[in-house]
């Protein structure tokens, strides 16, 4: 039997079945399984996919909503060798068959309402690899079935990859630039567990709810964190305000991981009101920045629950700070404390360097880096854009911030959303919180448009609540009275339609920049003619 002589993630596995062998595992609407069941499951699996053509190393790509079977095809990817790379199912055809290609697989697995992706997928990886079938529905054309395939197996012990060896491809949204695949190994995801688990209060009696998509870095690293201690994964397709506090009620679920435009939408919900979440003890979120504002109204509307913040990145495998449920606490809060990320978890080294590479002192804002077992491996076949991003052994993450003098970090922006008008440098982030306080704004976000004067001018866009009636003069004169004049908006565009959002539920400005500067180009035609 080959046994792992470093960190694996089989292992996490292997202790939920000592822990808890008859406990439950997932559950998947009506269907549970116990850890027994699923490691029986995973094993069974892995032997088709080695009898299929896997190597060690092999790419294994998943495409499929949130389902058992793509908890289960994580672990079998591993268990038998191989890398699993979940796919993004929001993205065209054209993009997935760019991704597929790049990471040339040796097995496809599909789920539910992806089947029609099966030939163009099969051709883009070259060498004609085998398509299981991981939905309920009949396989047809070419796939085999998932769970025909496992019944018909016969167990096979775990490959024995660890530490460094390659676990896990995630692509990046690509929302700039053409996606990115990250290479994150067995010791990044099992360095993010031990950075997580104590914060969040995981242990064999949590029940861990997954709705958010797995191809996201967040949801992929919280199932190996919930396998590692022994918990129960609770599984929904994908984030339905009503359905979510559903089933929080139905399961009893402890934890789950939201993110702002989420908060809004629960809140939104009349039957969160109505709703009895009493389990529900621990909320992490993050992903994108939370106005203090929409914090505090969530908070009000679960006062039982925990909060915190964590802060990170796909290349960080991916949280390097933590603001904790303490922090949260009435009493413990001081100016500005909740728009920190936190503090540094145990084993990331964090520092704001300048532009010649030097750390800089508190209160001095420079670009955000991070080391330690948790950064990637690097980028899958991008080795220029690998050694520029981990140049002296730091992840450079794109983002400003600065530290205070109590060791927080706070992420003012994105450098390249960083605003330069007149001159000045006008961090989005600060104008988003400022006009989040309003009392009619649920959603918003900032960034520059072209000015022939000032460079750049801020430009915001607001969606409303429901019901909720003012002026786009209204905000912009609300913002005067609480920042800085030329850090207020110039132009603000009050919208009616859902902002767009990218895998992650995060606010795409890119597209939002994008229409702005296509209706004034077009604008600017029609007034020629």
């Amino acid at each position: 039997m080959t046994e792992p002589n470093r960190p694996s993630l089989t292992q996490g596995l292997r202790r939920a079945i000592r822990l808890r062998p008859d406990g439950v595992a997932v559950i998947d609407g009506a269907k549970r399984f116990s850890w027994r069941e699923t490691a029986d499951r995973v094993a069974r699996l892995a032997a088709v996919l080695r009898a299929r053509g896997l190597v060690d190393g092999g790419r294994v790509i998943l495409l499929s909503l949130n389902t058992h079977r793509s908890i289960e095809t994580f672990f079998v990817a591993i268990h038998a060798g191989g890398v699993v790379v979940p796919l993004n199912h929001r993205l065209s055809e054209s993009e997935l068959v760019s991704q597929v290609a790049d990471a040339a697989p040796s097995i496809i697995i599909l789920g539910d309402g992806f089947g029609h992706f099966a030939s163009a997928f099969g051709q883009a990886a070259g060498g004609d690899p085998p398509i299981i079938w991981a939905g309920e529905t009949d396989a047809s054309g070419r796939a085999v079935a998932f769970e025909a395939e496992l019944a018909a197996a016969t167990p096979i012990d775990d490959a024995g990859r660890e530490g460094d060896d390659l676990a896990c491809i995630l692509y990046t949204s690509g929302t700039t630039s053409a996606a990115k695949g990250v290479m994150l190994s067995h010791m990044n995801l099992i360095a993010n567990t031990l950075n997580t688990v104590g914060a969040l209060d995981l242990d064999e009696t949590s029940v861990h709810l997954h709705h958010g998509p797995l191809f996201h870095v967040a949801p992929a690293a919280r199932l190996f964190s919930v396998t590692h201690v022994g918990a129960t994964h609770v599984l929904l397709p994908r984030f339905v305000a009503r359905e979510v506090i559903a089933e929080i009620e139905r399961t009893g679920i402890t934890h789950a991981t939201f993110v702002p435009t989420m908060f809004r939408a629960l809140l939104d919900e009349p039957a969160l009101a109505e709703s009895d979440m009493q389990s529900l003890s621990v909320i992490s979120y993050g992903s994108a920045p939370m106005p203090e504002a929409l914090l505090d109204e969530m908070m009000a509307a679960l006062p039982g629950a925990r909060f915190l913040q964590s802060y990170g990145m796909t290349e960080l495998s991916p949280v390097v700070t933590i603001l904790g449920w303490r922090d949260h606490l009435p009493e413990n809060r001081r100016p500005g404390l909740l728009r920190s990320a936190g503090q540094p978890v145990l084993l990331a080294d964090v520092a704001v360097v300048g532009l010649d590479g030097n750390r800089l002192n508190d209160g001095q804002t420079g670009e955000i880096v991070a080391r330690g077992p948790n950064r990637m491996l690097g980028y899958w076949n991008k080795p220029e854009l690998t050694a520029e991003a981990l140049r002296g052994g730091w992840m450079h993450t794109g983002d400003a911030g600065y530290f205070d003098e109590y060791g927080y970090l706070h992420v003012v922006d994105r450098l390249k959303d960083m605003i330069i008008s007149g001159g000045e440098n006008v961090y989005s982030q600060e104008v988003e919180n400022a006009i989040a306080t309003h009392p009619a704004v649920s959603e918003c976000a900032v960034f520059g448009r072209p000015h022939p004067h000032w460079g750049e001018a801020v430009h915001a866009v607001v969606r409303l609540k429901s019901g909720a009636q003012v002026e786009a003069q209204g905000i912009i004169d609300y913002c005067r009275d609480r920042i800085a004049h030329y850090k207020c908006p110039r132009t603000l565009e009050i919208r009616t339609e859902p902002m767009p959002l990218s895998g992650a539920n995060k606010i795409l400005k890119a597209k939002l920049r994008a229409e702005l500067l296509l209706s004034e180009a077009g604008l600017m035609g029609r007034s020629g003619q």
